[in-house]
């Protein structure tokens, strides 16, 4: 999932990403990685941040994965678990933005 620009990104690509998003277990595992920079963590380091653990993390890991929000490699006896998508998630950011206020009187901006 690879953009540059709010109109890169389809409403079907954006539907799926935030769908991988609506978990509050996924989510949880998303910041932490993020936290943790393009270095990651290991995925035992990762359960217990984020107290998602065996099966469980394993399942939201490819959830994310398939989204193409983060990645895991083997390193050694260790998995390595990495948020890999920091442009794609800024692009879901600019997507929902891209138009704000459009249709409000004199493109009034009100966000708070």
């Amino acid at each position: 999932m690879k953009m540059n620009h709010p109109d890169d990104l389809s409403l079907a690509t954006a539907a799926s990403t935030f769908a991988a998003l609506g978990s509050e277990q996924r989510l949880a595992v998303l910041r932490t990685l993020v936290r943790a920079g393009p270095e990651g963590l290991r995925i035992g380091d990762l359960g217990e941040r984020t107290g998602v653990t065996g099966s469980t993390l394993t399942h939201h890991m490819k959830i994310l994965a398939a989204a193409g929000l983060v990645t895991q490699k083997k390193q050694g006896r260790s998995v390595i678990c990495a948020a890999v998508a920091y442009d794609e998630i800024r692009g879901l950011t600019d997507f929902l933005l891209a138009e704000c206020c459009a249709d409000a009187p004199n493109g009034e901006h009100d966000h708070g």
